[in-house]
């Protein structure tokens, strides 16, 4: 794999004490997609930022396809685009022009060509003419992102772009970004739809009060980290678990007809077959199981919950 942002022992301080980052160490792989996942407040925006040229770093170097965000910042930042968070487009412009002008602040050559792709791309072809405050709120952020291709970029970064945006138009845009990736494309995506990370991503980052907790492959995260669950459902409502089952921490179910069994589905042993024996055993009658696979939020919660409860965060 080709690293294409190289972020290293990054810190970023304000004037009243506040570290935002905290020696965020972190490689990214030229043509992935890496979402980066944390709770409010957690330095996802301000990682961006740094980056991006927005904010400036404390300490610690940053590199885009080999070069420096602050020695080369001029070459470094004409291969990044940004879709900010925030709504930032020009009430009065129109569409097309928005695009054009942000192609020409690069220094690149007028392409109508280039920009006839993307809007059509993003399906902002038939508003090519409108007025961005014309626009619906989904079509004001697909203008975002027409904005940040049109001088095409190796990297793009998407901070929360679906944001306020409707469902149909959110897997849309996941469509959007699975064709740039094909083209290439870096993606570093920041979002609160957890969905999002786990149907596109091909690497996660789970990043809390500044700091990189975890980074890792997410079908590699999950496999490691995921926990399965099994509802056995009982055909008749029990009270308290019978003491013939107290040595594999079962959780009763407030309806009392279910009980939940958690085990590690990297174990070669799950002990179901054992525990369903001893269900017989205890006079409890089996109405159904069923079977359920920890998903990536159950994953990103309970990592940013122990971190917490250690104090590294």
């Amino acid at each position: 794999m080709t690293v294409i942002v190289d972020i290293q022992n990054l810190r970023k301080s304000y004037a009243d004490g506040f570290e935002a980052l905290k020696g965020v160490t972190l490689q990214i792989n030229k043509g992935e997609i890496f979402a980066l996942l944390g709770p409010n407040g957690a330095g996802k925006t301000t990682l961006i930022s740094v980056i991006c040229g927005i904010s400036n770093l404390t300490s610690g170097t940053v590199t885009v396809d080999g070069f420096d965000i602050i020695r080369d910042f001029r070459a470094a930042r004409s291969i990044i685009g940004l879709v900010p968070q925030d709504v930032t487009l020009e009430p009065f412009g129109r569409v097309k022009n928005t695009v054009r002008f942000s192609r020409g602040l690069f220094g690149q050559t007028a392409n109508e060509a280039h920009v006839e792709i993307i809007l059509r791309k993003l399906s902002l072809w038939d508003k090519r003419d409108n007025q961005c405050n014309q626009l619906s709120g989904g079509m004001k952020r697909r203008t975002l992102i027409a904005k940040a291709l049109s001088h095409e970029p190796k990297v793009l970064f998407l901070d929360e772009p679906t944001a306020g945006v409707d469902v149909e138009l959110r897997r849309d845009m996941w469509q959007t970004v699975a064709e740039l990736k094909a083209t290439g494309v870096t993606i570093i995506l920041t979002t609160h739809y957890i969905e999002e990370a786990e149907a596109m991503a091909d690497r996660v980052g789970v990043i809390a009060q500044g700091k990189m907790l975890l980074v890792e492959e997410k079908h590699k995260l999950m496999q490691q980290l995921g926990q399965k669950q099994v509802e056995i459902q009982l055909d008749q409502q029990i009270t308290r678990i019978p003491d013939g089952l107290s040595d594999y921490s079962l959780e009763l179910g407030m309806d009392g007809y279910t009980l939940v069994y958690t085990y590690d589905s990297r174990g070669h042993r799950t002990g179901i077959t054992k525990l369903l024996n001893d269900v017989a055993s205890s006079g409890l009658v089996l109405r159904d199981l069923k079977t359920r696979q920890s998903s990536l939020e159950d994953i990103f919660v309970g990592l940013v919950e122990k971190a917490e409860q250690r104090g590294n965060v």
